[in-house]
């Protein structure tokens, strides 16, 4: 629900211009004394303050009072807009590798050089935003799986949990058997037309207790597609090591590789596709055809209702006037 204000005649906005204009002329220099005095300077100091501390009131009242008839002249009004968007009844989970290896700065984000997690998370956050519609959670692994936010349409704390992920949290590895199985289970007994998987991740499964294709077989048969990226080169790449004395960042060359036929075989299994992303631009296009291919119509409610507040402005206005008038024949009269 959004909240605007609006002006149904707005040139009447105008008339805001004149209201300093008329201060501007009130405070101007006034015409030279018919009497002129040796010296001035202990007349000044007699009863000025008091005279000019009453104008000033006297005049910010009607002033403000001129404004509130202008922007009331304006008909300002309150726009209420109710947005409801239906849920397009497909569930993904994403599962994402976040091993020590998803440190290797073979990526670029923004033209320079990154690695591969920060390049995963920027892409990852763009197709949540690209996907409104759709429950999504996420499930992080490397030794073992943890989850980082269960089916929600609650986009905006998805991203929040999401950018809450740091590589190191749980000890290191690749168990991507269980992760599998973990974002299987996590897309059990929904109710939904399509339950998609999507895991990313640059090594081998080397750890936990299902091996990948039985954590596969056992999604498939709960109706769940898997898609399968494998992010990264194979062979070497520059990965932090630590800072020398001076606090410089030092880097060393690894080797790492991963089972591109594993991931193969999970997508098949998985009546999915298996997709490779060397750099950021592939893995955008990526996400990208995984975002066309599992499209659907959403549909979505829009309701407006406009609250005029002309009334408001104007009861101000004539109100401010009053005490204007009121005050400038009581309490702050002035003699002439």
């Amino acid at each position: 629900m959004n909240w605007d204000i609006t002006f149904a005649n707005p040139w009447w906005l105008l008339l805001l211009v004149a209201v300093p204009l008329a201060a501007i002329w009130n405070g101007r220099p006034g015409g030279r004394p018919s009497v002129i005095y040796p010296t001035t300077s202990r007349l000044r100091t007699m009863g000025r303050r008091g005279r000019s501390r009453t104008g000033e009131v006297l005049n910010s009242l009607l002033y403000f009072s001129l404004a509130c008839f202008a922007v009331a002249l304006a008909r300002p009004q309150k726009g209420e807009t109710i947005t409801r968007t239906k849920a397009s009844g497909i569930d993904i989970m994403l599962v994402l590798d976040v091993s020590k290896s998803m440190l290797a700065e073979d990526f670029t984000v923004g033209g320079r050089r990154a690695n591969r997690f920060d390049a995963v998370k920027k892409v990852t956050l763009e197709f949540i935003a690209d996907r409104p519609g759709d429950r999504m959670g996420i499930v992080a692994f490397a030794g073992r799986p943890y989850l980082v936010s269960p089916l929600t349409l609650d986009h905006d704390w998805l991203r929040e949990n999401l950018d809450r992920v740091r590589i190191g949290l749980v000890e290191d590895g690749t168990a991507i058997g269980s992760a599998i199985a973990s974002g299987a289970s996590r897309l059990r007994d929904r109710e939904s037309k399509s339950r998609i998987l999507v895991l990313l991740t640059d090594g081998d499964n080397n750890a936990g207790p299902i091996s990948p294709k039985a954590a596969a077989e056992a999604a498939a048969t709960l109706g769940v597609k898997i898609y399968t990226i494998g992010a990264g080169s194979n062979g070497t790449a520059r990965i932090p090591v630590g800072r020398d004395p001076f606090g410089r960042e030092m880097y060393r060359n690894v080797r790492v590789d991963f089972d591109e036929e594993s991931l193969r075989e999970i997508a098949k299994i998985g009546n999915g596709q298996y997709f490779r992303a060397t750099g950021t631009d592939s893995l955008e296009s990526i996400f990208g055809e995984i975002d066309a291919l599992e499209k659907t119509t959403i549909e979505v409610e829009q309701r407006e209702n406009k609250v005029d507040l002309f009334p408001k402005f104007l009861a101000a206005g004539l109100g401010l006037l009053g005490l204007h008038l009121l005050l400038g024949q009581t309490a702050l009269r002035r003699l002439p």
